[in-house]
């Protein structure tokens, strides 16, 4: 099938589901009314509850859920094909993770703002709160140790785009400044122009002239880990509106910019041949996968998580995005319709690592030089550059073992094939690069300061739930996670080999947690799914459309979790990687005792209903 073909095809699906299902959703299901009190209204306070025009929070929001997760996800999941990948990501975004998103939105929307966990201690028990809530903190310490080791990698492997990342910051203050004062010089829509244009100035000086190395010696893993997280920190504390929120907008401007670039590349590229059945394999034969590859099937769908469905999603959309909504109007752009942009995100990233990657393999020319310059790489017994499947094999062919794939080789797939659809619009293979790189980049410095954010939130309503009062303060609260994500980063991949603790070794410590993120993520969507369930079944709304969800992300993840822990050979136990068997074990028992306590309370609720009483 041709890549023009896919790509048509998603679009027009994920555009029908919004005008359709989407506002069905809305109209009947949740019943938006824009003349409701908005927690951001209600509770404003200048620092966390700020209403904001819709445009702001649908950047915000975007940007936040749209992390690595749809760059990463897809980019390993294509070992198994590209078409499974590709329906997934569709249906799953559809008719889970878009509902997924919009639910917990709406429900942190109708009270007052709360996260998901707290809602849960309200609609379901006290317990389901702090089991809840226990469940968010370890998932957000994950993704603030994985996505941290994301950025510097890409700062290590793409120099060419610290510059812009950084160089964001100032823009966004600024930008930040305007949104707040209406009368100031040129307003909203002129800054917002003059910071983009700015922002890929940057692009394209950082590409050519001004790289940013860290010298080898001092590792630049760790250290970039470190100034990401320290930043993180102050974003988390100082007012939303004063950084993050500015920052997400003005980043959103440049995503979509650069995801329109990409969507047109892949068009030219689709119009002059390029296509994936000639690049990549539609579905995988098994004797081809690495060894110790797991089961496509319930594997695919713990590994595609952002881009289909996301258990981080319902974090955002309750700790930060209900905060901020202006008006219930505005949620199902926002929750919804921010998702199948994300899907197609996901979708245009399977293309890049597929077709994209079989336009040519590229290699830099000399990776030591200040600043690195690249090519297509050519075989060296026909002198032929190296396209197809035989490009394609280049990426993907080399990963032997399942569990010990190389990060950098996956981001890798998705720069060099978004260059390469870049490269047939005329952009210079140079700046291609260095453009898809800021994307990756910034797509996960969004979702980094905003998880900051939420955990700060989830630690202080623990610290009150469990009366621990110095944890309560936003400054511990804040700087407690942002410790232990450090001491989890500083830590080497593999204590087994020689000279573990050296410093070379140190900073691949988020790895250790990696096999763990799919299955914990997808849980945690589960759950959230089980709490709007209940709190519709209360509200005598309509239901059978989230129960079909709700039960296949309940079911799916656990099963996967489970083989994890217990598969011959490779799984955790026969591994001895011991500290994954008693997390994933804590995880599959505090998934448990929650399901039971909502099974409890969706009986009760039927019981009342079939009694003539309101559920209520």
């Amino acid at each position: 099938m041709s890549t023009l073909a896919v790509a048509g095809i998603s679009a027009t699906l994920l555009i029908l589901a919004y005008f359709v299902y989407g506002r069905w959703l809305a109209r009947r299901v949740f019943v938006v009314d824009e003349r409701n009190t908005v927690p951001s209204h209600e509770f404003e306070d200048g620092c966390d509850y700020v209403p904001t025009s819709r445009a702001v929070v649908f950047g915000h929001h975007f940007t936040s859920i749209a992390g690595t997760g749809p760059i990463v996800g897809p980019a390993l999941a294509v070992l198994w094909g590209w078409l499974p990948a590709v329906i997934w990501i569709l249906f799953g975004s559809i008719f889970i993770g878009a509902v997924h998103d919009f639910g917990t939105l709406m429900i942190s929307l109708r009270n007052r703002g709360q996260t998901v966990g707290e809602i849960a201690g309200s609609v379901i028990s006290p317990r389901a709160r702090v089991l809840f809530l226990l469940i968010l903190f370890f998932a957000l310490l994950v993704v603030l140790a994985i996505f941290g080791l994301v950025i510097a990698s890409v700062f290590k492997l793409y120099p060419g785009s610290v510059l812009a990342v950084w160089g964001s910051l100032p823009l966004a203050i600024i930008v930040g400044h305007v949104a707040r004062h209406p009368n100031a010089f040129g307003g909203l829509t002129f800054w917002s122009i003059v910071s983009l244009v700015v922002l890929y100035a940057l692009v394209v000086v950082g590409s050519y002239w001004v790289p940013i190395r860290l010298p080898e010696r001092i590792n630049p893993v760790v250290i970039w880990t470190i100034i990401l997280l320290v930043y993180c920190f102050i974003a988390s504390v100082i007012p939303v509106q004063v950084l993050l929120q500015p920052r997400d907008y003005i980043n959103s401007h440049q995503l979509i910019t650069a995801l329109f670039l990409l969507i047109v590349g892949l068009s030219v590229a689709g119009w002059q041949g390029a296509n994936l059945v000639d690049s990549a394999p539609a579905i995988m034969p098994v004797a081809e996968l690495p060894a110790g590859a797991p089961w496509l099937f319930p594997f695919l769908f713990i590994t595609i998580a952002c881009g289909a469905v996301s258990g981080f999603h319902c974090l955002v959309s309750s700790g930060t995005s209900s905060k901020q909504v202006a008006n219930e109007r505005d949620a199902l752009s926002i929750g919804y319709g921010s998702m199948l942009l994300e899907a197609f995100l996901a979708i245009v990233v399977v293309l890049a690592c597929c077709a994209g990657t079989g336009m040519g393999k590229i290699q830099s020319l000399d990776p030591s030089a200040t600043v690195v310059s690249y090519q297509h790489a050519v075989d060296a017994d026909t002198g032929m550059t190296i396209t197809g499947r035989a490009a394609w094999n280049q990426y993907y062919g080399q990963i032997e073992l399942w569990d010990d794939y190389k990060l950098g080789q996956l981001l890798g797939a998705f720069v060099d094939g978004g260059a390469n659809f870049l490269g047939a619009i005329g952009i210079p293979l140079q700046l291609g690069v260095g453009l898809i790189a800021v994307l990756v980049a910034c797509f996960a410095a969004t979702t980094l300061d905003s998880a900051t954010r939420l955990q700060r939130y989830v630690v202080q309503e623990l610290a009150g739930t469990l009366r621990i009062k110095p944890l309560q303060n936003k400054y511990a609260a804040t700087a407690f996670p942002i410790l232990l994500s450090i001491a989890i980063a500083m830590m080497p991949k593999d204590m087994q080999q020689p000279n573990a603790l050296a410093w070379a070794n140190m900073g691949q410590g988020g790895l250790l947690l990696w096999p763990l993120f799919g299955a914990t993520n997808q849980l945690l969507a589960g759950l959230a799914l089980l709490v709007v369930a209940v709190w519709l079944k209360r509200q005598g709304r309509p239901v059978g459309f989230i129960i079909p969800p709700t039960l296949i992300m309940l079911f799916l993840p656990m099963l996967a979790l489970v083989l994890d822990l217990t598969r011959p050979n490779t799984g955790f136990i026969a591994s001895n990687k011991w500290t994954l068997v008693v997390i994933g074990t804590l995880t599959v028992l505090l998934q448990v005792w929650i399901v039971i306590e909502g099974w409890y309370v969706w009986n009760r609720l039927s019981r009342m209903v079939a009694a003539g009483k309101s559920p209520g």
